[in-house]
C-alpha cells in the first residue's frame, strides 16, 4: 500500500521533474564556457531519477560556491566526496574574513590548496623573510590554485619596516642590572656590559631625558638620563643635555640610560621607542624595493609595516602608483595618536598587536582594538586582526581556552579579518590552524548576540554620516533580504564602491559581488561579507542585467531552488562607478518568472511538491525499490 502511494506521487510530480530539470539544466549552462551537462536533464539518456533526486539533495547543504559543471564531472565520475566539496558548503562561507601567512610549512601548491579550501581567503607574503624570488613563485601558486578552483583569491604582501636593533656584544650578548647605566652610541666597536651601537644616529639624536626605550620585544626597559653630542673634528669636546653640534660639524651622539627591567641582551635584538615619533621615513630601502616588486608580480594589497603618521601612507602611495591596495599595519602608539587621519588616507587598517603590545601598557591594546575596529567598519574601511591569535597551535593541534576566547572577541567586535601569522608559516599544524578558526569564525556568526550587537553598531554608525541615495537603496536591500529571507544580495560593481557600502551595513545574508574584473574581485575578498566573483559576460540591457544576477547567483550556489529569491542592487547608465540606484527581488528561476508554483498545479505549490517528493526519496522502501531497479531485479520493480 506504502509503495502504491509512493508510485502515484512518483507519477504526479512527472511533469515537476522535468520543470526542475529544466531549471538545473539552464543553471549549468551558465556556467563559464556554456557547458551544458547531461548529469541535470531526467532523459533517458542521463542518470536515473533517484541519482537526479539524489543529487539535488547534495546541493543544498554543499552548494555554496558550487559550479555545476564541476559537480556533474564529480557526480559521473563517483567522486562526490565530503572533502572536496568542503569548501563550498553553505557552512564554509562565513562573513569574517581569514588572512593566512605563506612560509616553509605553506609553501606547495597541495598545502596551499588545502588552506584555501578550509576558509582562507587572502594569502599573506612577510616581506621579512626570504628572497623575492620566493615571494613570485607563491603567487604563482596561489594564482594556479585560484584557476583550479575558478575563484578570486586576494594576496597581501607585507613590509618588513625599518627594524631597530642594537649592535653586536663582543661575547654576543650581555647581563644588565636593574639599576645600572648603560649607553648607547653610534661607534661600530662590539659592545660590553656598559655600552652598545645604536646604528641609528637620527634616533640618537632625537632621544631626549626621560624618553624610554624598551629591547627584545619589551622584555628590558631603560630610560633616557642624560645624552652627550661629540664633535669628531674636535677629537673629544662634548656638550651635555640636548647640545648640538654647529652647523656643518659632524657629531656623534651618545645617550646614557638607567635599567629598569633587566635581562640578558644579546647582539641585534629590537629597539622599541613608545615616546617617540622617529624622525625616519616607515619605509627602509628595502621596503621600497620590495613594495615595487610586490606590484610586478600582482599582489592586490600592500601592508606598512610601523606607520607612525598619515605621511607614510602617502609617501607608499607616491610610490606604488596606481595598483595595489595599501593597508597601514598600527603598531606603535603614535599611529594611535593620530588613528582617525591614517585611516582617511588608508585602504585598510590592520592591528598588528604584536609591537602595539610591546610599545604600550598590555590592559588598554584590547580597548584600541574596540575603537580602531569601530572606526573602521564607520568609514567602510577593512580592518584585520592579527598577531598571536593562536599562536600555540605552532607546535599544537589545539589551541588554548583563552585563544580561542580572543579570536572570537575579534569577530564579536566586528573585525573583517582575522590572521594566522606563524601558525600557517612555520607551524607543525597550518591546516589545523584555518581549521580550528573557522570553527570559531562559524559558531560566532551563528550567535544570535553577534548579528545583534552588529545590527546595534550599525545603527549607531548611521547616526554619524549623511545618507546618500545609494546608502538608502542599499540599506533597504539589506531590509529586504532579511524580511524576506532571501538567498543573498547581489551587486553588480565595477570597481568595488557598491560592494563595499553594502559590507558597511552587515546584512545577515550574503552579497554577492559581481564585477567584470578579476583585480577588484580579489582584493573584495578581504571586506566583511563580500563573496566576489569576477564575470567578464557583458550585459546589453537591464533585463540582461536581471537574468545575469540570478545566473550567477545560481551558479555559485547562492540559490539552490528555482523559487528562491535574490534582491538585486544595481547602478544605471552602466559603467558607473557607485551609482546604485535601481533594486529588484526576482526568482532564481530568472527576472521573467515569478509565480513558478502555478504554471502545472493550482492548488500545490512547487515547493510543496517538491518537500514531498525529497520525502518519498528518503523512504526506506522507495530507496529498495531503486535499488532493486538498478540492479535489474524483480519483486517491487515488476509492480
Amino acid at each position: 500500500m506504502h509503495l502504491l502511494v509512493m508510485f502515484s506521487l512518483c507519477a504526479l510530480s512527472s511533469s515537476v521533474h522535468h520543470r526542475v530539470g529544466a531549471f538545473l539544466l539552464r543553471a549549468s549552462s551558465r556556467t563559464v564556457g556554456g557547458v551544458r551537462p547531461s548529469a541535470f536533464s531526467p532523459s533517458a539518456s542521463g542518470p536515473s531519477r533517484q541519482q537526479h533526486r539524489e543529487f539535488v539533495s547534495k546541493l543544498k547543504p554543499h552548494a555554496q560556491r558550487l559550479h555545476f559543471s564541476r559537480l556533474e564531472s564529480s557526480a559521473e565520475s563517483g567522486n562526490m566526496s565530503e572533502d572536496s566539496l568542503s569548501r563550498f558548503r553553505l557552512w564554509a562561507f562565513t562573513r569574517t574574513k581569514q588572512v593566512a601567512t605563506l612560509g616553509p610549512a605553506s609553501s606547495t601548491f597541495e598545502m596551499i590548496e588545502k588552506l584555501f579550501l578550509k576558509g582562507v581567503d587572502v594569502f599573506r607574503l612577510n616581506f621579512s623573510h626570504g628572497k623575492r624570488e620566493d615571494k613570485e613563485a607563491l603567487v604563482k601558486t596561489v594564482r594556479d590554485v585560484e584557476a583550479k578552483w575558478d575563484h578570486p583569491i586576494a594576496l597581501l604582501a607585507d613590509l618588513q619596516g625599518p627594524k631597530l636593533r642594537v649592535g653586536v656584544f663582543e661575547h654576543d650578548s650581555v647581563v644588565l642590572q636593574e639599576g645600572q647605566t648603560f649607553s648607547f652610541d653610534s661607534s661600530s666597536d662590539p659592545g660590553d656590559a656598559c655600552r652598545v651601537q645604536l646604528p641609528h644616529p637620527e634616533i640618537l639624536k632625537t632621544l631626549r631625558p626621560g624618553d624610554v626605550l624598551l629591547l627584545d620585544d619589551g622584555k628590558l626597559k631603560m630610560r633616557v638620563k642624560r645624552t652627550s653630542t661629540q664633535k669628531e673634528d674636535e677629537g673629544g669636546s662634548e656638550t651635555g643635555g640636548e647640545g648640538e653640534a654647529s652647523e656643518g660639524e659632524e657629531s656623534s651622539v651618545s645617550v646614557e640610560c638607567v635599567v629598569e627591567v633587566g635581562g640578558k641582551l644579546s647582539s641585534r635584538k629590537g629597539v622599541n621607542t613608545p615616546t617617540v615619533v622617529l624622525p625616519i621615513s616607515a619605509m627602509s630601502e628595502k621596503d621600497r624595493l620590495d613594495a615595487l616588486y610586490a606590484k610586478k608580480i600582482g599582489v592586490d594589497w600592500i601592508a606598512l609595516s610601523f606607520v607612525q603618521r598619515p605621511e607614510d601612507v602617502q609617501e607608499l602611495r607616491e610610490l606604488v602608483g596606481v595598483g595595489p591596495k595599501l593597508l597601514a599595519k598600527i603598531e606603535k602608539p603614535s599611529a594611535v595618536d593620530c588613528i582617525d587621519d591614517i585611516i582617511a588616507v588608508s585602504d585598510a587598517i590592520m592591528v598588528a598587536r604584536g609591537d602595539l603590545g610591546v610599545e604600550m601598557n598590555c590592559e588598554d591594546v584590547p580597548v584600541i582594538q574596540k575603537q580602531i575596529v569601530d572606526k573602521c567598519r564607520k568609514e567602510g574601511r577593512p580592518v584585520i586582526v592579527a598577531t598571536q591569535m593562536l599562536e600555540s597551535m605552532i607546535t599544537s593541534p589545539t589551541p588554548t581556552r583563552a585563544e580561542a576566547s580572543d579570536v572570537a572577541t575579534a569577530i564579536y567586535d566586528g573585525a573583517d579579518a582575522v590572521m594566522l601569522s606563524a601558525e600557517t608559516a612555520a607551524g607543525q599544524y597550518p591546516v589545523e590552524a584555518v581549521k580550528v578558526q573557522q570553527r570559531i569564525l562559524h559558531r560566532v556568526e551563528s550567535d544570535a548576540n553577534y548579528q545583534i550587537g552588529i545590527d546595534a553598531k550599525v545603527a549607531a554608525d548611521r547616526h554619524h554620516r549623511d545618507d546618500t541615495a545609494t546608502d538608502s537603496l542599499t540599506m533597504a536591500a539589506k531590509h529586504i533580504a532579511e524580511t524576506i529571507d532571501a538567498r543573498g544580495i547581489v551587486v553588480f560593481t565595477l570597481g568595488g564602491t557598491s560592494a563595499i557600502r553594502a559590507s558597511m551595513g552587515r546584512p545577515h545574508k550574503p552579497i554577492l559581488a559581481i564585477t567584470p574584473d578579476i583585480r577588484v574581485a580579489r582584493r573584495l575578498q578581504l571586506y566583511w561579507g563580500v563573496y566576489p566573483v569576477a564575470d567578464t559576460q557583458t550585459v546589453g540591457s537591464v533585463e540582461e542585467m536581471w537574468q545575469r544576477a540570478c545566473d550567477v547567483a545560481v551558479q555559485e550556489g547562492i540559490a539552490n531552488r528555482p523559487e528562491e529569491q535574490v534582491v538585486i542592487t544595481a547602478g544605471l547608465p552602466f559603467g558607473t562607478p557607485g551609482a546604485t540606484n535601481n533594486l529588484r527581488v526576482c526568482q532564481a528561476a530568472g527576472p521573467d518568472v515569478w509565480e513558478v508554483e502555478k504554471d502545472d498545479y493550482e492548488k500545490d505549490s512547487l515547493s510543496k511538491v517538491i518537500k514531498d517528493e525529497e520525502r518519498m526519496m528518503e523512504n526506506p522502501e522507495f530507496q529498495s525499490y531503486f535499488k532493486q531497479q538498478q540492479q535489474g531485479g524483480s519483486g517491487a520493480g515488476e509492480r
